[in-house]
């Protein structure tokens, strides 16, 4: 049986520190290598670079466009990270993803904190290795984008949760402090993404409250004179925003942002519900099967306090962004922490407790199922890298190759574990397995598709031509991705054909234009007598993987520019 919050044995501090560190390495190769992820990434870094260089920390901007999507958070963060580097002019991505870096590490020390806590030290380390090695932690924490440092807010509410429930269970009186944690967190996460964060920490509470039929941790809490906590972090920017937009970034931040994503899909991502499950045996591969596997003891343990908990924390966030209209695999991110929590507190019971389990002949072909089709995954995830290179680049790569044939194989062995019921073999078999996969795709693969990385060879081809140094316009009419945008120090315009021409004829001598071969016509049509002096400099041709189409971009000028 699940322990009642009291391990017999805790991770000491500084098995704490090593877990942090080694996620850190974990998370670490690729960040400088790989180029900004479109389109979210790069739209963050794009904001920050333009806040930092315009002085304005308060009315976050994407080119001439105000972006009032959620407040400034994670602007500051990847401001002060790019500042302290230094690295502001030369674009380098690396800084930008610090936050990601900094708050996903910390997140698995976290979570490791909290499974030696709830279940035992082993428990401990079992957890922290399943939410390190999940394919969507690995992306996230590898890209410059808000979910990371969320996930981290979320942490620190849930650790003051813990610490409440253990004081309610050794029956001596909450601190301030842990209300103080608990209202900061909530407060740090409305700077980063608004409202969102009470789903995951108010409803875990409620939940939680519910269940048990009275609000004594609600009450613990001090609710009365906690919530200023979480206002005073927030206010201020919030007037400040509203006076500079004139409201207009609480109506588009609430009512079209947030509100707008729970009526309908938004950038085609609507959806049905049952889609996150259906992501999840990806996004939280190899721990997506022991999450299957550990619902029976996870079902027998229900009642339990830590148990309850965790699954307070998981099922009301989980149904919201099941019965929201937009979907995105990240939404869930929140609750990948718990998920680890709870099954590494059930793998942490030993091989026994799965002798004898499923019983029931329909458990045993379900999981018999889901067990194929996780092994068809990992398998999928393992070739990926040499059939990436193959398909896009037409490259047959040798470390890629051995990659895989490394890879391939434990995923073999892990399933074999599985049928033999030995399940703490076969995670600790799956999870190596997924490190070391990780660590070669974002080291040997993704730099090396250059057919997909259109932004930094178009970025490179337009410098290689600017008659008019930094007063150089560049047009860009076929590719509008945001990473261009940035890789390009902002100055860009994104225009239709029509328009770039015209902007070309008005200044014949400054003016050069990105264009693919399906607009070539147009832009050809629309320069009217200029097009006789129409010259290219040179070719980009690549997939743009963000809508699957194939360009080829030539970047353009008028010959009289040459002389």
């Amino acid at each position: 049986m699940l322990r009642h919050f009291q391990g017999k044995s805790r991770l000491s501090i500084w098995s704490l520190v090593f877990i942090g560190i080694f996620a850190f390495l974990v998370f670490l190769p690729g960040r400088a290598s790989t180029p900004p992820f479109d389109r979210d990434e790069p739209r963050y870094m794009e904001a920050t670079a333009q806040m930092l260089e315009s002085g304005n920390f308060v009315d976050v901007r994407f080119q001439d466009k105000p972006r009032y999507l959620q407040p400034a958070g994670i602007y500051w963060l990847e401001a002060a990270s790019v500042a302290l580097s230094g690295t502001l002019h030369d674009r380098a991505v690396w800084a930008y993803r610090v936050p990601s870096l900094l708050a996903m590490s910390a997140s698995v020390a976290i979570t490791a904190w909290m499974a030696s806590v709830l279940f035992g030290a082993s428990a401990g380390f079992f957890a922290a290795a399943m939410l390190m090695a999940s394919v969507l932690v690995t992306a996230e924490s590898r890209m410059g984008t808000i979910d990371s440092t969320l996930l981290f807010s979320v942490m620190l509410a849930q650790v003051a949760l813990v610490r409440v429930l253990l004081d309610r269970e050794a029956r001596r009186v909450t601190p301030i402090k842990t209300a103080l944690l608990f209202w900061g967190a909530a407060g740090l996460g409305l700077m980063l993404k608004g409202p969102v964060i009470l789903i995951p920490t108010l409803g875990t509470v409620a939940a939680f409250c519910l269940t048990e039929r009275k609000a004594d941790i609600w009450r613990r809490l001090r609710p009365g004179w906690g919530w200023i906590v979480s206002l005073v972090i927030v206010l201020p920017w919030c007037v400040a925003i509203g006076v500079v937009s004139h409201g207009a970034f609480f109506s588009n931040a609430v009512g079209t942002n947030f509100l707008g994503k729970v009526a309908s899909g938004q950038q085609a991502h609507g959806l049905p519900p049952g889609y996150h499950l259906l992501v999840f045996l990806l996004a939280f591969w190899p721990g997506s099967f022991f999450v299957v596997a550990a619902l029976p003891v996870v079902w027998r343990n229900r009642l339990t306090p830590a148990v309850r908990y965790l699954l307070c924390w998981i099922i009301p966030h989980w149904l919201v962004f099941e019965a929201i209209a937009t979907k995105l695999p990240h939404y869930v991110l929140p609750t990948y922490p718990a998920l680890a929590v709870l099954t590494a507190g059930a793998l942490a019971q030993g091989d026994p407790v799965w002798r004898n389990w499923p019983k029931a002949l329909w458990a045993r072909v379900a999981l018999c199922v889901y067990g194929g089709l996780w092994t068809i995954t990992g398998l999928a995830l393992s070739v990926a890298g040499p059939v990436l290179l193959w398909r896009l680049e037409g490259q047959l790569s040798l470390p890629a190759f051995i990659l895989a044939g490394g890879c391939g194989p434990l995923v073999i062995i892990s399933a074999v574990m599985l049928v033999r019921s030995e399940l703490i073999k076969a995670f600790v078999t799956s999870a190596t397995c997924a490190l070391l996969l990780y660590a070669g795709l974002f080291t040997v693969v993704v730099p090396k598709l250059h057919s997909i990385w259109l932004a930094p060879r178009l970025a490179a081809l337009a410098e290689t031509y600017r008659p008019c140094g930094d007063k150089t316009q560049v047009i860009s009419v076929s590719f509008s991705e945001p990473s261009l945008v940035f890789l390009l120090g902002g100055k860009v315009k994104l225009l239709g054909a029509q328009a770039a021409a015209r902007l070309m004829h008005n200044d014949k001598a400054c003016t050069v234009a990105l264009v693919a071969q399906r607009d070539r016509e147009a832009f050809v049509t629309a320069l009217g007598d200029d097009k006789a002096d129409l010259l290219s400099r040179g070719m980009v041709t690549g997939l743009n993987y963000s809508n699957g189409h194939h360009l080829a971009i030539s970047l353009y000028f008028l010959a009289q520019q040459s002389n």
